[in-house]
């Protein structure tokens, strides 16, 4: 069944009115891919009435009103992409083309969705009932942050929006409490995971520094930032409150994972994986055909690369299925009519962390002092030891489960070929020294098609600090094992790299020395070359825009200038 999108859709269900409705700024997909998918299948699951409208018009009333009005609240999402980056290159060109809208054309989604949908509610249902936002644009741009479009430190989402309640982070579980607090009349702003306006503090919450301190000092908004970034464990974290001009943004701890029982229901759904007809008539939805055959193995990433923002908004714990369920999810794959054989893609945001984690991180949280990857960035802010790359001791690697479920997968009957494209570190498979060369054996023979993409972003050591990323040492590791391995299993495949040009830290001269590198060790001219794009709460940005290293505090280089971004990557791709 399709959440409904149309009157006629709630006559057939015999609703005469919605408790729920969920606005996005994507096309209506439904699939386990799609945030407002999962989060209204869980609602009716548990006895609300839920309907969805996606991509509303924003200049009639058409779109936003042909539901009626929700009795319980609105949620309301730009979609799985922040809409400024859907819209916007890192050179601040218009993006022509929208992967997740009918016809493929940018023409449906708004600059900052979250506001623009959350006033045309206002505006065309006087005094409405709350207007709760979420997804990842709501979810790091939470409390004050540095947005690249307008080059100014802006405050909480919730105070431009005028909306009620954020929920940040991964939120079934928090939407599923919050709607039981409206229902019985409870007190929402007692819910984890969940960000309001208030007039006072939370007393026993951890203080950040204002809005104004943060955009009149640099100093201030990276402690700022470090407070923030390290109230992001449930098991470890404090709530947090910040004074935005007279009034506080509150942001209650975060809320606790799902276990494997509770993320298995999320994925054991029934999805009809496609998308809803009502929009599919405007022309395909080129996201489709990469998801409609595509497994989530587990949710975080404790990768920390200081560019990417799934440490604040999945977490930094991995939490990941059973076999079972995904095997499952597989099988019924196979009853779909538009079943060929062949699964897109079995991970997540980083494929090989599926199965494991850190004892000690699942009992208390994650650490204060340290990651689980990187160069030690947190031994203590004023005198950090950031000059050795490691995997911590206590994570140990193990690919085995890894290995096990993608064997099982193959076994199932119908399946062609089964690839994994998400990300791999291989990092982790060089540090698993019991199951690393097999797991890397197993994707070598039968998961990857021609090439297998690694994600490296650079070569120079000082920027590679900068990023979070392993030492070239050890790709050069990586890519040894992965060649014998090719000349073992007489196959002909290829590494691909992805290369970021203008991250924070990166001169010409480091293109330049990354460019001899991949020409000299390499042995290839990189193609998959990406300008550094500051996005919303990750370390990157923070670099970006104060143009200080936030550990050391002492100043770093930055390249602002579009046409030298431009140009640091022309002299990586240039042949």
């Amino acid at each position: 069944m399709f959440i409904p999108t149309t009157k006629k859709e709630l006559i057939e269900l015999g609703w005469d009115k919605l408790d729920i409705i969920l606005v996005s700024g994507d096309t209506y997909i439904d699939s386990p891919y799609s945030g407002m998918a999962i989060i209204g299948k869980l609602l009716i699951q548990n006895g609300y009435k839920v309907g969805i409208i996606a991509q509303p018009s924003y200049d009639t009333p058409d779109d936003i009103t042909r539901l009626g009005e929700p009795t319980l609240f609105w949620g309301v999402s730009s979609g799985l992409v922040d809409s400024m980056v859907a819209n916007y290159t890192a050179l601040k060109k218009f993006r022509n083309n929208d992967d997740f809208t009918p016809g493929e054309k940018n023409t449906k989604r708004p600059d900052r969705a979250n506001l623009i949908y959350t006033n045309l509610i206002r505006q065309y249902f006087k005094n409405t009932v709350p207007i709760v936002l979420g997804g990842i644009e709501a979810s790091l741009r939470r409390v004050a942050h540095y947005d690249f479009w307008t080059n100014k430190v802006r405050g909480s989402q919730l105070f431009d929006a005028k909306a009620d309640y954020l929920i940040y982070g991964m939120g079934e579980k928090s939407v599923l409490e919050l709607a039981n607090a409206l229902q019985t009349k409870g007190d929402a702003k007692d819910v984890r995971g969940v960000c309001y306006i208030s007039k006072e503090p939370v007393e026993s919450y951890i203080k950040l520094p204002s809005i104004s301190e943060c955009q009149k000092d640099k100093h201030e908004f990276i402690k700022m930032f470090h407070l923030f970034y390290k109230n992001n464990d449930p098991l470890s974290s404090n709530g947090l409150y910040q004074e935005h001009n007279g009034r506080y943004l509150i942001q209650n701890p975060p809320q606790f994972y799902m276990n494997e029982k509770e993320i298995d229901n999320v994925y054991d759904l029934p999805y009809e994986r496609e998308v809803h007809p009502y929009y599919l008539k405007d022309g395909k939805v080129r996201a489709m055909e990469t998801i409609r055959f595509s497994v989530t193995t587990h949710h975080g990433c404790y990768g920390e690369c200081n560019f990417c923002a799934i440490s604040v908004h999945q977490g930094r714990t991995i939490r990941s299925r059973s076999e079972t369920s995904i095997l499952n999810e597989v099988k019924d794959f196979t009853t779909n009519p538009k079943w060929k054989g062949i699964i897109s893609d079995v991970g997540g945001a980083t494929a090989n962390m599926y199965g494991y984690e850190c004892n000690k991180k699942l009992d208390e949280g994650v650490c204060e002092t340290k990651r689980c990857t990187g160069f030690k960035m947190f031994e203590n802010n004023k005198n950090p030891k950031h000059d050795e790359y490691a995997i911590c001791p206590t994570l140990k690697p193990n690919h085995k489960k890894s290995i096990t479920l993608l064997q099982n997968i193959r076994k199932i009957p119908s399946v062609k070929k089964v690839f994994v494209n998400s990300g791999i570190r291989y990092d982790l498979i060089n540090e698993d020294k019991y199951y690393g060369e097999e797991y890397l054996k197993e994707i070598v023979e039968h998961h990857v098609s021609g090439q297998m993409k690694i994600a490296p972003e650079h070569s120079e050591t000082q920027v590679l600090k900068m990023m979070g990323k392993p030492s070239k040492n050890v790709l050069q590791d990586f890519k040894s094992k992965f060649e014998n391995l090719n000349k073992q299993t007489g196959k002909k495949q290829f590494l691909t790299y992805y290369m970021i040009a203008a991250h924070p830290g990166c001169t010409e001269k480091d293109m330049k020395d990354l460019k001899d590198f991949a020409n000299s060790d390499l042995k290839l001219n990189p193609e998959q070359v990406q300008v550094f794009t500051p996005t919303p709460s990750t370390y990157s940005t923070l670099m970006y825009y104060t143009e200080l290293d936030p550990w050391t505090l002492k100043t770093i280089y930055v390249e602002k200038d579009p046409s030298k971004k431009q140009k640091q990557k022309d002299i990586v791709t240039s042949k």
